[in-house]
């Protein structure tokens, strides 16, 4: 007699466990969900209870009393101060500020509140030390006098940070610090949305107040006291008038970077080379500045410089001459920018200039311009190196492939005009409208040898505003041939879907070893009564290691010098030098 066997087979045990371990799975990253809720919420509770506590501390001390150690207000409370609770570590920081009311005046308006100081206002911040998702909690209150407060000896400062661009910094810490007023001063505060921070019912005094500005990742600003080094600050600590108010500005903003590399003509990296970085800003009429430092580059031939300030700098090197720079110096450092620099190096000579050769208008480097230096003896000629292609006329119309002509271009849609006595471009008009929008293609321009692409520049930066935004628009291409099978238009992801639409765009990186070049214009506008408007357009470039729109002359004899500069399309040029050392000079020339 046969016996049938029943069981599980290999197959249903592991579909079975599958499903067991889904429903597992869900089940604890449910709990974990349910769990973090109660402690986020218990956490919070925890928070919101020593808040409160702080809060009536404050409510309860006198009046006098509330304010920061060696603070503005001063007072008996600690600036930051750690407390636990559940075994769960918070830090706390007390911000007190006086408050000038505007119902009785203000301290330096109509009328003058010679007692600004009305009443104080208290924030208390809270954040846990040790948890993994830190988020900040506050709590706030106004605290006033029984009767009138004030000092008749003390008066107010208004604090005010600015970035590059006049723009106000807010959050930025100002610490500031006085061992002679009265009373002391040791305190750090930040800026309010417009860049201030204002400082009522402070000791008066000339010269009292050491202010420093910062914020992470900036490049921070301060007073100077005047020493052996720095005779005559710039800006010496600040000063503060009884019964009055007196402002400080400080700038500070994003800190830039060089990295810089040295090699001979040939691209060859030269190691262990001393060199000297100057700008231009000062911190004492001396002159001392405020970059002036040496540095040596490695074995590489590499040296990075950081937390530089936004600034014009020139470089100097030891034991070598200067043939030039990629870019040109004098160089402007905008700010949060990582800039490459290439020094190149010759031979060391007793004396050498190199001159750079730039357009007036545009401070771009001008290629092809004929030099000569004449004086002790010395009758040389030689060229400027690359720097920019321009196009400033459009007249001529469409249907010229490569750039011989400057008034003309390869193609357009048919909606845009070039008509314009200037040679200017724009949409095109039907009766009283203006179309919505229009692109052109320009002709083929070829540089000679293989360039890297440093700046996409035009003219004018600005557009109406009726025409909207991003109304002017650019793609660029590159070949190393001048009939590519396709030429590819790319933005600046190198793709095809995005454009260059706001000014002065870094190509580094984009548009490498290539020798021809051509670019697409794409207008719009939001209105039909405005149209943009492109005038000019300048794509600037270097070679490897030829430094654009500059020349070097070395081994010369220290003395005066006569410098002519003749460029097609510009006006002839004579400037007399003095040479002693290794100089560099800036030349401008004028369009005709």
């Amino acid at each position: 007699m046969n016996k049938k066997n029943t069981g599980f087979s290999l197959i249903e045990i592991v579909v079975v466990t599958a499903v067991l371990l889904i429903f597992l799975l869900g089940t604890y990253s449910g709990l974990q969900f349910v769990f973090k809720l109660v402690y986020q919420s218990r956490l919070r509770v925890l928070e919101n209870n020593i808040l409160n506590e702080q809060i009536e501390v404050v409510r309860n001390m006198s009046f006098y009393d509330v304010g920061i150690e060696n603070g503005n207000p001063d007072g008996v409370l600690q600036r930051t101060i750690f407390t636990s609770k559940n075994n769960i570590d918070f830090e706390i920081t007390r911000t007190v500020r006086n408050i000038d009311d505007p119902y009785d005046g203000q301290i330096g308006g109509e009328p003058n509140d010679v007692y600004p100081a009305d009443y104080k206002f208290v924030q208390i911040d809270i954040i846990c030390t040790d948890c993994q998702q830190k988020q900040e909690l506050s709590a706030s209150t106004f605290v006033a006098p029984r009767f009138l407060e004030g000092d008749p000896e003390h008066g107010a400062l208004f604090v005010e940070v600015l970035n590059s661009e006049g723009d106000p910094v807010s959050e930025a810490e100002v610490y500031i610090q006085s061992d002679s007023s009265d009373p002391t001063i040791d305190m750090v505060d930040t800026t309010d949305n417009d860049g201030m921070l204002r400082l009522l019912d402070l000791g008066a005094g000339i010269d009292l107040y050491n202010i420093e500005v910062s914020k992470a990742g900036f490049v921070s600003d301060r007073t100077y006291a005047s020493s052996t080094e720095i005779l005559d600050p710039i800006k010496p600590p600040a000063t503060v008038v009884a019964q009055d108010a007196r402002e400080i500005s400080f700038s500070i903003d994003q800190a830039s970077s060089f990295k810089i590399n040295t090699t001979d003509a040939n691209c060859l990296s030269l190691s262990s080379v001393s060199a000297n970085i100057l700008g231009t800003k000062l911190i004492a009429s001396a002159p001392v500045f405020r970059v002036n430092q040496d540095f040596v580059t490695d074995f590489l031939g590499e040296y990075d410089l950081s937390n530089l300030v936004w600034d014009n700098y020139a470089f100097h090197v030891y034991n070598y001459d200067l043939l030039g720079t990629i870019p040109a110096t004098p160089l402007y450092l905008s700010a949060g920018v990582n800039q490459d620099v290439k020094l190149v190096l010759g031979p060391n000579t007793d004396n050498s200039i190199v001159l750079v050769v730039q357009d007036s208008a545009t401070n771009q480097p001008v290629s092809g311009a004929s030099v000569r230096i004449d004086g002790q003896g010395i009758d040389q000629t030689k060229s400027t190196g690359v720097g920019f292609v321009r196009q400033g006329d459009w007249s001529g119309g469409s249907g010229q492939q490569f750039f011989v002509q400057d008034n003309k271009y390869w193609s357009d849609d048919g909606k845009i005009e070039n008509s314009d006595p200037a040679g200017s471009i724009k949409l095109k008009k039907v009766g009283e409208s203006y179309v919505s929008s229009g692109f052109l293609e320009s002709s083929v321009f070829d540089l000679g040898t293989e360039v890297n692409l440093v700046n996409l520049i035009w003219e004018p930066l600005s557009q109406a505003v009726e025409t909207g935004d991003s109304s002017v628009r650019w793609q660029l291409a590159g070949s190393t041939t001048s009939t590519p099978e396709d030429w590819n238009f790319v933005g600046p992801d190198n793709t095809a879907t995005t454009y260059f639409d706001s000014s002065d765009y870094d190509l580094s990186g984009v548009f490498d070893n290539n020798r021809y070049f051509r670019y697409r214009l794409f207008l719009n506008t939001d209105s039909t009564t405005s149209t943009p408007t492109i005038s000019d357009v300048f794509i600037t470039y270097t070679t490897q290691c030829t430094p654009p729109g500059q020349v070097y002359f070395g081994d010369i004899l220290a003395g005066d010098y006569v410098v002519s500069v003749n460029k097609d399309g510009y006006l002839p040029t004579q400037e007399n030098i003095s040479v002693s050392d290794d100089m560099i000079f800036s030349i401008d020339l004028n369009s005709l």
